[in-house]
């Protein structure tokens, strides 16, 4: 199963987690009710229809269950989730303006998602195409390339090394951003003002770079000296996100300026407008 990702519907972001057994993407209920609905409390309204679902007798809400997926908090939370055929079902039971347009829209991601899997190269097509829609500078969006795939080159590392996918890699995580930044991720997003929105979509040019280096190095010195496990890809990771940080520092008594900012994906400064 892939990892989670989030889709816009008219800027509004909803959940998802393809499944590779089932071809198809798992959505949030919730997220869905909040595009659909418009309601305040989504959570509320989808619970009230759950339970209206099910006193009708509806299999769809039977077979629904339920996936970890990011809340506002950062952290991984269980949230009812539906594919795309139980979704249209859903659907037909919320009255909304939005339904028709948003049944269009699942077909569509649907068919992107299959369309990358047997052409990988579009998957990265589209990224930079709504990267463009959102106003990012090619610059920018450069950058936010090389990064993506610097990450994947790490993760890799990660795994040939044994260390465990989700809360380990996130540790992992925190400890190059620590090392470079002086802040987790959490903390890292708190101070740039962000909920659920990806960290990396919300740097500056130079913390892009600084970002790219210290899993860069964190990288290559995992090939050299093949930690094994979680522990020891621990100490590589700090090893690797200092040299960044030795990098920031030096570069901030230079220019007089610090580098890690409070700008994010709302400022013009960081769209590059």
């Amino acid at each position: 199963m892939k990892k989670n990702e989030i889709k816009l519907f008219n800027d509004k972001q909803i959940r998802t987690k393809w499944d590779d057994e089932i071809e198809d993407y798992y959505f949030s209920i919730i997220d869905v009710m909040a595009v659909l609905t418009e309601s305040k409390d989504p959570s509320a309204y989808w619970r009230k229809l759950k339970q209206r679902l099910i006193n009708e007798g509806n299999q769809t809400v039977t077979n629904c269950h339920s996936l970890k997926m990011p809340a506002k908090d950062g952290k991984m939370r269980l949230t009812d989730v539906a594919n795309t055929k139980q979704l249209l079902r859903i659907i037909q039971s919320v009255p909304s303006p939005n339904a028709e347009p948003f049944k269009l829209w699942l077909a569509q991601v649907g068919s992107e998602r299959l369309d990358e899997i047997a052409a990988p190269e579009l998957a990265i097509e589209r990224a930079i195409e709504t990267y463009r829609k959102k106003g990012y500078s090619e610059e920018w969006i450069t950058q936010r390339m090389r990064s993506i795939e610097t990450r994947k080159e790490l993760t890799a590392e990660w795994k040939r090394s044994g260390v465990k996918e989700g809360l380990e890699y996130a540790i992992l995580t925190n400890d190059v951003s620590k090392a470079w930044s002086g802040m987790t991720t959490k903390e890292y997003k708190k101070f740039k003002g962000l909920e659920k929105e990806d960290l990396r979509d919300n740097m500056t040019n130079i913390e892009l770079i600084l970002n790219m280096l210290a899993e860069a190095s964190t990288t290559e010195i995992s090939k050299s000296e093949n930690p094994e496990g979680f522990k020891e890809s621990q100490k590589v990771a700090v090893r690797g996100g200092s040299i960044a940080g030795n990098a920031r520092k030096e570069l901030e008594e230079n220019t007089g300026r610090k580098v890690v900012s409070r700008s994010n994906a709302k400022d013009k400064k960081l769209l590059g407008k």
